[in-house]
């Protein structure tokens, strides 16, 4: 059985530039846990886990999260904010082991963005069944539900490009003028987004820090209006985002 070192497994699984992705590598991975992740990956390359096997540990991670957020109270936020820790950790561990192992694949690349997918609509959905106060049906709920749907769909917007131009055989690969709005105005639009960066609210990892913060406030008043609040917000997000994403791909030249 392989022994390889933490800083073996480091420079194998953090090749130059893994860092710099940016629309790949999340900020909390560059911030911190690509410094912690290489040591649980060791544990699985020693112990011969395949990459596969991990992204579904994430997934469960992250789905199980979104379960956690749907009781009430500040442990459960508490919870369900370390758990998307973790669910960062296998996520960021993952491609590590798969690049040291030579185990890379179009399966394991597959399987990644579908944990994406499922951790970010369960943790939305889950904190709408939270801001409902019981588990039963009802408007937050719904809100919940719908703000996970707009969440998918900016993820669909996004994967789709790539689709359209491996059907229309172009290259997958886009250079970074393609990506910037034909109008002066949608460009400058698009840059006052990013600025703001609301989208993130919907992400999984900002979502769960956000949680704890309003778990605080609702415990302190003694009800659910923080939560709500933050579920409405959720829903203008997605919503917003959903169009302001398909608008910038259009008027962009990543179709082209």
């Amino acid at each position: 059985m392989s022994r390889p070192s933490v800083a073996e497994v480091r420079a194998g699984g953090q090749p130059a530039g893994i860092k710099e992705r940016v629309n790949e590598e999340h900020w909390a991975g560059r911030l911190y846990m690509r410094d912690v992740s290489p040591y649980l990956s060791t544990v699985f390359v020693r112990l011969g886990v395949p990459p596969n096997p991990i992204t579904y540990l994430m997934m469960a991670f992250g789905v199980l999260a979104g379960a956690v957020l749907a009781f009430g109270g500040l442990w459960s936020a508490i919870l369900a904010f370390v758990l998307i820790q973790v669910y960062l950790l296998l996520d960021c561990s993952d491609g590590e082991v798969a690049r040291y192992t030579g185990r890379t694949s179009v399966a394991g690349i597959y399987l990644d963005r579908i944990g994406h997918y499922l951790s970010e609509i369960a943790l939305l959905i889950g904190l709408g069944v939270r801001a409902q106060g019981e588990l039963v049906a009802g408007n937050w709920v719904v809100a919940g539900m719908a703000a996970a749907l707009g969440a998918a769909i900016i993820k669909v917007e996004t994967d789709n490009v790539v689709v359209a131009r491996a059907k229309a055989g172009l290259p997958e690969k886009i250079g970074d003028a393609a990506m910037h709005p034909r109008s002066a105005g949608l460009g400058l639009a698009r840059k006052a987004a990013a600025a703001l960066r609301f989208h993130r609210l919907i992400q999984a990892v900002e979502l769960s820090i956000v949680v704890v913060l309003v778990a605080v406030v609702d415990a302190v008043r003694g009800d659910l209006l923080a939560t709500q609040v933050l579920v409405a917000a959720c829903v203008a997000v997605a919503a917003l985002q959903s169009v302001l994403h398909l608008v910038s791909v259009l008027a962009s030249r990543r179709l082209e």
